[in-house]
């Protein structure tokens, strides 16, 4: 029995480490081996249940991710039961379109019939507007009357340093 508990643990802890790397396919099988040893009504069968379900989104097989969160949502934990609630509901939540413009088509790799590398060109960056500089002659067109402003900010620090001292 305790073999069984290290064996499970192994396979959640690989399976865990594989969804987090975005190895969904491999994710999926380690996280079923590690159901099968694992009483699917205890907290832990709960939790790489959750785990499967996020590795079915990443796989694409949305059916089956909503099918075990479904389940899921029937679970003696309260905890599963909420957070396969709160996932469903993120599931079954209606798809906005979003404009193609928004969006770059990237190849996958994977694929036999896409031996040739195919590149996305990029948007021509627009022309910043360069401001012009000041030039030393310019200078002197610059309006440069005082505002007070040395004269306020040098007079409010003498007023807080004679209260400081006074106050000493």
């Amino acid at each position: 029995m305790d073999s069984k508990l290290e064996q499970f643990q192994l396979k959640y802890q690989q399976g865990q480490v594989l969804l987090d790397r975005g190895q969904y396919r491999s994710s999926v099988k380690i996280l079923e081996d590690a159901k099968s040893l694992i009483n699917p009504s205890s907290k832990l069968g709960g939790q790489v249940q959750l785990s499967l379900v996020t590795a079915y989104q990443g796989i694409d097989k949305m059916d089956d991710a909503i099918a075990l969160c479904e389940e899921l949502t029937r679970h003696p934990n309260l905890e599963i039961r909420q957070q396969s609630q709160r996932i469903l509901y993120i599931l079954k939540a209606p798809q906005l379109k979003r404009p193609e413009a928004w969006m770059t088509k990237i190849p996958t790799t994977n694929s036999d019939d896409n031996q040739t590398p195919r590149y996305v060109q990029a948007k021509p960056a627009t022309k910043l507007i360069k401001k012009p500089s000041l030039k030393l002659e310019d200078t002197t067109q610059m309006e440069t009357k005082d505002n007070g402003f040395i004269a306020l900010a040098l007079g409010l620090f003498v007023i807080v340093i004679g209260g400081l001292i006074w106050l000493n």
